[in-house]
């Protein structure tokens, strides 16, 4: 398969758009993969909206889907020059106005637009080595292929499990440490609840932990599609230090950031992934 991958990224993009195109019918019109959680979720985040818009917006997210999968692909030979043209961070300022004074930052992302190209874009334009957590796939030839890609341009792709274990030892040096921190906690993880998108929701507290050991300010990253295969990202500082007694505000910040961008285009979401995978608890 891995072959088949680096064959594959050779192709022009208009040709992996077609594919993506191709893999978008067959997954909604065909196999119906997931439509049913994807519906769902739309129904639940949004009760206002007509069924006919809610179904608009899971099919544009699916045709958005399959854009992703080619640029992706795409993502493992493009130039620091065409990521910079196609991925523009509009603000870097944000961020370099504590790393020049050396102090590390925290970016916090969501499954949002490409998050993928989103690390291509910042290792090849901010001057600080980034740390980005990440699962692990279970196909080794698509997690060698992710990692192989992430680190391209410095970008240093860390298992989610070796995550806190790693930064404790680059504690000392001036790093970016990234997270795509809107997955789903399991059911014995600690957890912070929440009300996003009218569910309650739960969310890691990773990034507020990760932020006070760190004594790190917390930015968020903002995606927006401008066209395809272009996109514009808006930094936010969400907290930054002295943090005092314990708090979950750093993640309810992240939690409203994140809200504001999905209510603005929602098309742009990964609808069909299990966020809501259980209720909360009662007491």
């Amino acid at each position: 398969m891995l072959t088949l991958l680096r064959l594959a990224v050779r192709l022009p993009l208009t040709w992996l758009y077609a594919l993506g195109y191709v893999s978008y019918r067959l997954a909604y019109d065909v196999l119906r993969w997931r439509t049913h959680v994807s519906l769902t979720n739309l129904r639940n985040a949004f009760p206002d909206k007509a069924e006919d818009e809610r179904k608009r917006i899971a099919r544009l997210s699916y045709r958005n889907l399959g854009d992703l999968l080619a640029e992706v692909l795409k993502g493992a030979t493009l130039s620091k020059e065409e990521i910079r043209r196609r991925v523009q961070i509009i603000n870097p300022q944000v961020i370099t106005e504590f790393t020049r004074k050396g102090q590390s930052v925290i970016l916090l992302a969501s499954h949002h637009c490409n998050w993928e190209w989103l690390l291509l874009a910042a290792s090849a334009q901010l001057d600080v080595p980034i740390d980005a957590v990440y699962k692990p796939q279970r196909v080794s030839a698509i997690d060698r292929f992710l990692r192989e890609t992430r680190s391209r341009f410095g970008g240093n792709p860390i298992p989610h499990k070796r995550f806190v274990f790693e930064i404790l030892k680059r504690k000392r040096g001036v790093r970016a440490f990234a997270l795509v921190a809107d997955q789903t906690p399991g059911k014995s993880d600690e957890k912070y609840w929440t009300r996003f998108l009218n569910q309650d929701t739960a969310f890691f507290v990773g990034a507020d932990k990760l932020a006070r050991i760190t004594r790190s300010p917390v930015i968020f990253v903002g995606m927006q599609r401008s066209s395809r295969g272009y996109y514009i990202v808006k930094l936010k500082l969400l907290a930054s230090p002295p943090y005092s007694g314990k708090s979950n505000q750093i993640i309810e910040q992240y939690v409203r950031a994140v809200e504001a961008q999905i209510i603005s285009s929602p098309a742009d979401f990964l609808w069909l992934h299990r966020k809501w995978k259980y209720k909360k608890p009662k007491r």
